[in-house]
Formats: C-alpha cells, structure tokens, sequence
C-alpha cells in the first residue's frame, strides 16, 4: 500500500520523526525554519497531510489555497486556535490536536508560576546574580504564602484537574468554574465573576476563542480579592495586557506569573519592566518526555485516519 505523504512544518524530537519517515512519506523540517504561507501552498500541491505547531497561522485564506490533496491537518498542540477549524471541515479537511500528552507538564509549570510569583523569585534571582545581595535581614522580599489560600481555576480539565490536585499538596482550598461541575472535590462556581471573588491566587486553563480574547480585563480583574496572583498557561489572548499590566503596577493585583504572551514572542515589554512579573518562554510542555508524547499523540491522529478510522482526538470547531 502506497503511504502517505505527510508535511512537518517544524523540527520535532529524533523519537518522533524517525517515526513519522518509518510510518509515512515524510518532509521533513530539519534546519527549523519558518515555512511561509507561500511555502505552505507550495508543499499542499503533493502531500496528503500536515504536522503543524502553533507557529504555523493556517487561517481561512490559507486553508482556500490548498491543494485537495490535503485531507488532515494534524496540530502538535492542544490549541487549535492557530487553524480556522470551521474552513478546514467546510473543504473537507480534519483537524486534530493532542489533548492528554500535555497536562502533567503544563500543570508543574502553573504550579512553578504560582511560587515564582507569589515568592518573588524573579526579584530574588536577579539579586544574587548581580551580586547586590547584602546579606538576609528579616524583612527582605516577604512575599505571599500559599497555604490556605484560595486558588480559582477558571476551566476545569485535565490540565486544571492536575493543577487542583498539586495545590490542594501545598494546603490550597480549590474552587472553579467550569462550562459544568466535574467529579472533583473543590467548590463549583456557575459563573466565572463570582468565582474570581473568592480567587485568592487565580489561574488559567480555558483555550483562546472570539469569546474568551481578552477575558479578563479591568472590570474581571477588579472583582479578584486585594493582593491577588494572576497565573497564565492558557494563551496569552485571554488577558487584556493593558489592564492587568496597569493592576500590577498599582498593586491591585500583587503579582503575575506568565508562560504565554498575546503576541508571543513579542509580547508587551512592559512585563518586562515589572518587578512583581514572574515570566517564561512558553514552557508549558517543554519536557523532552512531553514533546515526544505530544508526537506520538499528532501521529497515532494521522495513522487512524489515513486507515479509514476516526483519528482519537479530532477537533470539531
């Protein structure tokens, strides 16, 4: 049987690719560059389908230039907002992502955020690696404990499950709010305002929609208690920069904690600025056991649907 064709827009783990060239005809990606749009339309002419990342911006415009050859767009990501799904399925073409292989990995990073910045961590490193440390002193870059405070999940799965079980180890009391209450013991809130009430550290696990763009802006954030802490592993999207930026340098809010950025990588560099901003480079997934199950995840996609079965996890827009 003739195998398919695939395209690899990006470098991927040896792990992954030696597998993709041992189950398909692949192109692969080897020096990392950028394809461009131009590239993309190129490549569609004679593959039979795509490995993307987030990186690739594969929109309505894009998807209606594409060979018809193509019949799977298969994300090395669990955010598919990078692909206008709905003009995919109108040509006919499925989309999938890779849901399970990224929650414990995103979940220790949410937890690294929500220390780094309730504990000033940022502010402590840079003080040893000038050298400007003067020495301990009883009063010096007193942060914010975690014990007994109240941690506001906004978005309920996997990913937020995780993250609920890790702080409840650190004397959290959970409370979320989900499209539906899930089997977990915390406290549901039917309605994400009153939940951020009670959010004495609040964390983001919801994917980027026309919806949630910039959900929590000034009127969301002034509804969180008086020192709370802001933690984003979701997308960068979710956030109005400018109103929590301006909440972080009156002391509305007491610290952020960040991996992803509206714009990323070029992200608002007044972040950078803020003394109370704990930031990463989109580190959520970046364990090397997390990337290759997220190829694993992208190729066991391909390999059912390319064998007439319904791919395990298909996005349905």
């Amino acid at each position: 049987m003739q195998k398919a064709k695939i395209l690899v827009t990006r470098k991927l783990p040896d792990e992954v690719e030696n597998r993709l060239m041992d189950t398909f005809e692949t192109i692969l990606n080897p020096d990392d560059t950028h394809l461009s749009a131009e590239k993309l339309i190129q490549h569609s002419q004679d593959v039979d389908g795509i490995l993307c990342t987030p990186n690739n911006q594969i929109g309505a415009d894009l998807i209606a230039q594409f060979s018809d050859r193509i019949k799977i767009i298969s994300t090395f990501s669990v955010g598919y907002e990078h692909i206008d799904v709905a003009a995919a399925i109108k040509r006919g073409i499925t989309v999938t992502n890779t849901p399970g292989a990224v929650t414990e990995a995103t979940a220790d990073i949410a937890l690294l955020l929500m220390l780094g910045a309730s504990r000033r961590a940022y502010e402590g490193e840079r003080m040893i690696r000038t050298d400007s440390w003067p020495g301990w002193t009883p009063t010096q870059l007193l942060g914010i404990g975690l014990q007994g405070k109240r941690l506001g999940i906004l978005g309920m799965g996997r990913i937020g499950q995780a993250v609920a079980t890790r702080a409840k180890a650190f004397g959290m009391v959970v409370h979320y709010h989900n499209r539906n209450p899930v089997e977990f013991d915390a406290t549901y809130h039917k309605d994400a305002e009153d939940l951020l009430k009670v959010s004495d550290v609040l964390s983001l696990h919801f994917p980027l929609t026309a919806e949630t763009k910039k959900f929590l802006n000034k009127d969301r954030i002034d509804l969180l208690p008086p020192n709370a802490v802001v933690v984003n592993t979701a997308r960068g999207g979710v956030i109005d920069d400018e109103a929590l930026i301006a909440a972080l340098k009156s002391g509305r809010v007491a610290a952020a904690g960040l991996d992803v950025f509206d714009g990323e990588p070029h992200l608002n560099p007044t972040y950078r600025d803020l003394e109370n901003t704990f930031l990463l480079p989109h580190l959520g997934t970046a364990t090397m056991e997390t990337r290759v199950d997220m190829g694993h995840c992208a190729i066991d996609n391909l390999v059912a649907f390319f064998k007439g079965q319904e791919p395990p996890n298909p996005v349905v827009g």
